[in-house]
């Protein structure tokens, strides 16, 4: 087509490139369309990811596009595929704005995935470098301080989400919450789409749950919680909710990955700022981690919810109804 130069012969390709350690790397899997040469491919979403459009224009030369563009400098073949290729891209770490999960994957995951130039693509891994990082302000808490406030050490922890996980009313789910705790579990969670719906209101079911709470920590001498789901509608009402979990005296709130990263990121600086443990469901994750070449990996996904703030992710299963992978859990 008239104007339109290869991504490759634009810089995005560089097979010499010396990968710094300020550098963000992302690993790819991209599937090229037919009659695409992978180097291409590569240097497309390198493009597409950062600088490029499908052409130079003159506004390149209003800025530094030599420092700015991504820069594929490395193609391997998948092992036993004969369409798949692990592409190697790097970005320079100013393309991304300091604390903003959203921005970054505005850039990473934003446009690519729609690119006429592969017919899939994945992101497989990422490298975040260590003064981005600092950007972020993580998790607050960790195994050990959980640990400490459960009082439970030298053993695994043992936990439940409460069934069914709709259609309860809030008595009734406050008795299922008591008998599991009294029953041996250390905690207990809301599941991800229980919120405030006619049969239970949220406040109805924070309260009933508590109950169930201390009735079972002083039947059995243990330090007992549940997670309280505080996923809403608006960031308003998860602050609402939150400060309610938090009045009557839970440890622990819930969010959901749906929320969104802007979401969760605010839900986990809340989090921090009021000592309360933060546990995000995954919910929705597997519309684009359970594809094996297309979408992202759920390694990726944990990296951004820990970078987020969350104290720790359902992470799924090896056994059970739903799909698991042993070595990603």
């Amino acid at each position: 087509e008239s104007g339109v130069i290869p991504y490759a012969k634009m810089g995005y390709w560089d097979a010499s490139y010396a990968v710094k350690t300020t550098d963000v790397l992302a690993l790819f899997r991209i599937t090229p369309q037919p009659g695409v040469d992978p180097v291409e491919a590569a240097a497309a979403v390198a493009g597409e990811s950062s600088t490029a459009t499908w052409t130079v224009v003159w506004t390149d030369l209003l800025t530094a596009c030599d420092r700015y563009r991504a820069k594929a400098y490395r193609v391997d073949p998948v092992p036993n595929t004969t369409d798949q290729f692990f592409a190697f891209i790097a970005y320079e770490c100013d393309l991304f704005e300091e604390g903003s999960l959203a921005n970054l994957t505005a850039s990473i995951i934003g446009n690519v995935f729609g690119f006429k130039a592969v017919s899939a693509l994945r992101l497989e891994d990422m490298r975040i470098p260590h003064s981005y990082l600092k950007t972020f302000q993580g998790p607050a808490t960790g195994i050990i301080v959980e640990r400490e406030r459960l009082n439970k050490y030298g053993i695994p922890l043992l936990g439940a989400t409460v069934k069914p996980k709709l259609g309860l009313s809030g008595k009734n789910y406050g008795r299922v919450v008591y008998e599991g705790l009294k029953g041996g579990l250390d905690f207990l969670k809301d599941d991800e789409n229980i919120n405030s719906q006619p049969f239970m209101r949220w406040r109805e079911r924070f309260l009933y749950c508590m109950e169930g709470i201390n009735r079972a920590s002083s039947a059995t001498g243990e330090v007992k919680g549940s997670y309280l789901n505080i996923t809403a509608g608006t960031m308003e009402e998860v602050y609402k909710r939150a400060e309610y979990a938090k009045s009557v005296g839970s440890v622990i709130v819930m969010i959901d990955l749906v929320m969104g990263y802007t979401a969760i990121q605010s839900a986990a600086i809340w989090s921090r700022e009021n000592d309360m443990l933060l546990h995000l469901h995954r919910a929705g994750n597997s519309t684009y981690a359970r594809q094996k070449n297309h979408g992202i990996n759920f390694r990726v996904i944990c990296k951004w919810m820990r970078m987020s703030g969350v104290d720790h992710i359902h992470a799924g299963t090896v056994v059970g109804k739903l799909e698991g992978d042993p070595l990603m859990i």
